[in-house]
């Protein structure tokens, strides 16, 4: 690795835009913002390949942003490459119908012979095979400020073909608070928990408001895509077992948090297609999967990713996790969401999904209105759990109508 100025990356990059290169970059809250923007600057036509990228994405004619799951800065960007994959299965493009020219990474700064992704892993150990091998370029941004984290997100600095030295607060999400809804939704989804269980969360305020709700519970396990405040504060509440590591991919919180997650031996970074991997997750005991949706509809099919429409997130792991939950021994997939959208005045709670299906066959659906439990059950039961147990008052009699329409209601 050589520590260089911006400029000569610029040389470097300069000599790679005739082929109108693919840049893999990291994403979440680890972009490096310095290298994405130079790049934007210095190359007319390429490609950039993120995951959830954030406001402020650099948008121009001859930027094209490929992408499994969607972040606020793409969400409304004509020229968006979205990829529906569950992101188990995302790692393998780099080697086939995607391969990567140039990686962009941000990492701590060295510590023996090393330095470390720090808040997200996720496809970039891939991604950095991949170019490695086909004799592409791999440039880091030193930020002190990064947190240096143990697992699949430490490389050796020969890994790295060169890099610059910026530090830079490392930006958080917006904080939410957690209304009466959120609470009563965060209850019910913990109530379902037990010790020795094995949590996986998705990102948004219910995940993080069923574990405010479960720091009474004791000997848990994390194996989570990602993880939030709300397995750091679990963790201090002794709800977490010290004798089993907490597997993540990527960090999604404060910088507390990030400050926790510095060189914390309890915590290791896995790359996607390890902690993804719906066998591996299958293996973890009473594994707990918490997700989100946008809407469910009375064949219990989950959108996750649309709005009127248009991609808004993606599969993310949501799929890779409800499988693996659902074989794990004891296990159980959850799916969470408030039984009304206020502002749009409507359920959510439909009667059929009109947008892409996330995933589908969980153990139940819980709202602020209750638990309905659906593994196992007919369609005419499922329907009619949903209709009953999760969905609003003012939402029931339409949808006990249009099941009645769709041969949903009626003897088991």
């Amino acid at each position: 690795m050589k520590v260089v100025s911006l400029a000569q990356v610029a040389e470097r990059l300069e000599a790679l835009a005739p082929n109108e290169p693919r840049i893999v970059v990291s994403g979440n809250f680890a972009t490096p913002w310095e290298l994405v923007q130079l790049a934007a600057a210095t190359i007319p036509v390429f490609r950039f390949f993120v995951l959830n990228p954030q406001a402020g994405w650099p948008r121009r004619e001859g930027i094209i942003t490929e992408t499994p799951f969607v972040g606020a800065g793409v969400r409304d960007d004509d020229d968006l490459k979205y990829l529906p994959m569950r992101l188990s299965l995302v790692p393998r493009l780099f080697a086939t119908s995607r391969p990567p020219d140039v990686v962009m990474v941000q990492t701590s700064t060295p510590r023996n012979g090393k330095v470390s992704l720090g808040i997200e892993t996720n496809l970039l150990p891939a991604a950095i095979e991949e170019v490695r091998r086909r004799g592409g370029l791999v440039i880091a941004q030193l930020n002190p400020q990064m947190p240096y984290t143990f697992g699949d997100s430490e490389l050796v600095i020969d890994d790295i073909d060169v890099a610059i030295e910026v530090e830079s607060t490392l930006p958080s999400p917006d904080e939410r608070l957690a209304d009466d809804a959120a609470r009563t939704i965060g209850e019910s989804v913990a109530s379902l928990c037990s010790d020795g269980a094995t949590l996986q969360l998705g990102i948004g305020l219910l995940p993080d408001a069923a574990l405010d709700q479960m720091h009474h519970r004791r000997h848990l396990g994390v194996w989570s895509e990602m993880v939030s405040d709300g397995i750091m504060r679990l963790d201090r509440a002794g709800a977490i077992d010290v004798n089993r590591v907490m597997t993540s991919t990527f960090l999604f919180g404060t910088p507390e948090l990030y400050e926790w997650a510095d060189e914390n031996p309890r915590l290791v970074m896995r790359r996607t297609e390890v902690a993804n991997n719906p066998a591996r997750i299958a293996d973890q005991p009473a594994m707990l999967s918490i997700n989100t949706a946008l809407q469910v509809d009375l064949y219990a099919q989950s959108n996750a990713s649309f709005v009127r429409g248009r991609i808004y997130s993606g599969f993310g792991g949501q799929p890779d996790f409800v499988s693996g939950a659902l074989h794990s021994r004891g296990g159980q997939a959850v799916l969470a969401l408030r039984s009304w959208h206020d502002k749009s005045d409507a359920s959510n709670i439909v009667a059929l999904l009109e947008n892409p299906v996330c995933s589908f066959q969980h153990s139940a659906i819980v709202t602020e209105q209750g638990i309905a439990p659906i593994f196992g059950f007919s369609q005419q039961s499922q329907a009619l759990s949903l209709i009953e147990h999760a969905a609003h008052p003012r939402a029931r009699g339409p949808l006990a109508e249009a099941a009645q329409r769709m041969h949903l209601l009626g003897s088991d």
